[in-house]
């Protein structure tokens, strides 16, 4: 399996069905750019689309994979050598993570370890590293799965955050001792964790289109920005808006449009 060769078969194969990367990223409903790179070897098609790619150019999975066309009497054994050469691939990747997720879970125990260590030595019990415990607790079970996973742990540390994150801010005013890092945090984290799934939803949406969604991002950071800002005024007393506030908002709208207008031009330059 060479993506190289993929990418050729896959141009081919669309010349062949007399398409444009244009019209063959409309059929699939991604950017031309995305054809263009399956066919420069550069990457390969994503396996949520693969099956329609394949329908579409008239060919068999295990042919897109070889990057050539199989004779039946062949066709099993490039079938087992594709298997073969995807898990394997698999393998590779896990193992790699796996090493970089051990690595990272070790230099947490390490940092735990020295902070519960020093505050024995200064207080003689556990005090302040109660706090940094918890902590960093909560930062290695969010993480951990898009260390070990890649882009697919990405949901589970979403879910991960969103069960764990009130019930951490009750514990970390105990220890504290303020309430207010409970009162005022925890529905801080839950308009915070609302904006987060949406964009992590629009990223999906827009997975081949990834300028757009940034420009599209930093566009709903202004209200955000807003809604902030005016439950902190109604719990603490603090302006709705101030210059600050103002200045931000104009250069999020300026990144915004940046992204969005670099996207569109990207498109144009494709179609042409």
């Amino acid at each position: 399996m060479n993506q190289i060769d993929t990418g050729k078969f896959i141009a081919s194969c669309r010349k062949e069905k007399g398409l444009t990367q244009a019209q063959l990223a409309e059929k699939l409903n991604i950017t031309d750019r995305a054809v263009s790179k399956w066919e420069t070897g550069k990457c390969m098609p994503d396996s949520s689309i693969m099956l329609e790619l394949c329908n579409i150019l008239d060919v068999t999975v295990n042919e897109l994979l070889s990057g050539e066309r199989i004779e039946i009497n062949n066709y099993e054994e490039k079938v087992n050598k594709n298997l073969i050469e995807l898990k394997r691939k698999d393998e590779n990747n896990m193992n790699k993570n796996a090493i970089i997720s051990t690595i990272y879970t070790i230099a947490m125990v390490i940092a735990i370890m020295v902070c519960c260590i020093c505050d024995i030595a200064i207080s003689g019990t556990l005090t302040w590293s109660l706090i940094v415990l918890s902590s960093v607790l909560v930062t290695w079970i969010a993480s951990f799965p898009v260390i070990l996973l890649g882009k697919k742990g990405v949901l589970v540390a979403m879910i991960t955050i969103s069960i764990l994150i009130v019930p951490f801010l009750y514990i970390l005013s105990i220890l504290i001792k303020v309430n207010e890092v409970f009162n005022i945090g925890a529905i801080m984290s839950i308009i915070s964790l609302v904006f987060l799934w949406g964009i992590y939803i629009m990223y999906r949406r827009l997975k081949e289109r990834k300028l757009l969604a940034t420009g599209i991002t930093f566009l709903f950071v202004i209200p955000f920005t807003f809604v902030i800002n005016s439950t902190l005024s109604k719990m603490i007393g603090e302006p709705v808006v101030d210059i600050w506030d103002i200045l931000s908002v104009f250069i999020l709208f300026i990144i915004a449009v940046a992204f969005i207008i670099g996207d569109y031009a990207k498109k144009k330059s494709y179609i042409r």
